[in-house]
């Protein structure tokens, strides 16, 4: 008998959109559609490099200081504030009054664990985690694996296909004083369902009341809708005084995928916790891994800094929100005209690059297995992988699952 029999029970392939995309890279199938991971394609069907991202390499490359030194432990100061100053907003008093720690972080997904880390050795008042149902599956596992004990706030309504907003607010102000509450600042992963500006007063009239820890996933912004109204809920806790982490990534806004880059805030109650949490977060990364990678974020700080190539790479990004609504409709419009049983209505409500279409996992399998249609078991599906000409394949495969496999 193996001493790793736990690793019989991990199926990548069956559990994660990455696994799930590598399952759709090896099907040999003609008709494959990949609707699984989070990572925008063009309307043809294309891997998109920005124009400003091009520009930023080129500099880069020509610089004759560029190189692969070691960064420190908290990875590029100027990345860092430049980062901040976009999550939380140039003229942000928190930043004025030295009261925000920034490191950065692995991506988004790097960033949520240090935080995770960091509550879990230091944050005194409670230790419970309260997340969305349902949330991102690995903002699960990251809380859990940080040794805190995972609840859930009603969010997404089966019915409506909706915000479950009266039951979010009843949830939270039930909650313990001092809970840590995960939230996502726009384009929620995996329903595409985010509060308006006003559910968003009650969100944070709710924190303040209960005395709530915020840990604020930002993974998005400039992807829903532009880059000052995606950062709305953040700024509004900020704003509040509240004491938050906000965890950020480039992955989406410049298309740095595979090179990592992200960050993560802490925005304390005075300058001195700031600076001690800085020196606790760095003390955390080091038996992590050390040091963050550097050429990402070279990258980024190259396009923040630098006011003609950030003008650039903001036209660019401008024009993703719309290809991803112009694919909502593309969908919607083809299910309709297929007849595909039920009302889709929400696939034009919900915001950014996810679906939550209702679909159960029996249906989803038949799409997989039947259709070479590749989403998550959950019914979630990422529009970025969705082209004109494949949406009524693709509605066509939704009606033969629906009528296959009865809910």
């Amino acid at each position: 008998m193996s001493a790793f029999e736990v690793f019989a029970a991990w199926r990548p392939a069956a559990n994660t959109a990455i696994g799930i995309s590598q399952a759709a890279a090896a099907d040999p199938s003609p008709d494959k559609v990949d609707l699984s991971v989070g990572a925008y394609r063009t309307e043809e069907g294309r891997e998109l490099i920005l124009g400003a991202v091009r520009e930023a390499q080129r500099r880069l490359e020509a610089d004759p200081a560029t190189n692969h030194e070691y960064l420190g432990h908290g990875g590029n100061p100027r990345f860092c504030r430049l980062a901040a100053e976009l999550a939380l907003g140039a003229g942000s008093a928190a930043l004025a009054e030295g009261r925000v720690a920034s490191i950065q972080g692995v991506s988004g997904t790097g960033s949520l664990w240090v935080g995770a880390a960091f509550l879990s050795r230091y944050y005194r008042r409670s230790r419970v985690a309260l997340l969305s149902a349902p949330s991102w599956p690995l903002h699960d596992l990251m809380m859990e694996r940080a040794g805190l004990e995972l609840r859930r706030y009603r969010y997404y309504d089966e019915t409506t296909r909706g915000l479950d907003y009266e039951g979010m607010l009843e949830d939270l102000r039930a909650a313990p004083q001092g809970t840590i509450l995960v939230l996502q600042g726009c384009g929620h992963n995996p329903t595409g369902v985010d509060p308006t500006p006003q559910q968003w007063q009650g969100i944070l009239a709710a924190a303040q009341e209960r005395q709530l820890f915020v840990f604020m996933d930002n993974a998005y912004q400039g992807f829903v809708c532009d880059l000052e109204e995606d950062a709305a809920a953040v700024r509004l806790f900020v704003d509040a005084g509240l004491e938050l982490l906000v965890a950020q990534s480039f992955s989406k806004s410049m298309g740095l995928y595979g090179e990592r880059v992200g960050a993560l805030h802490l925005v304390a109650a005075s300058a001195d916790v700031a600076r001690g949490a800085e020196a606790a977060l760095q003390e955390l990364i080091v038996p992590m891994y050390a040091t963050p990678p550097k050429y990402g974020a070279a990258i980024a700080t190259t396009i923040l800094a630098d006011p003609q190539l950030r003008q650039q790479w903001q036209r660019e990004l401008a024009e993703l929100p719309g290809s991803m609504l112009r694919r909502r409709q593309q969908l919607y419009d083809a299910l309709q005209e297929v007849g595909v049983p039920g009302s889709w209505e929400h696939i034009l409500k919900q915001r950014g690059m996810f679906s939550y279409t209702g679909l159960t996992e029996a249906q989803c399998g038949h799409l997989m297995e039947r259709w070479h249609v590749y989403l998550t078991p959950d019914g979630r599906i990422s529009l970025t992988g969705l082209t004109g000409p494949r949406c009524r394949y693709v509605a066509e495969a939704f009606k033969d699952a629906i009528l296959a496999c009865p809910a």
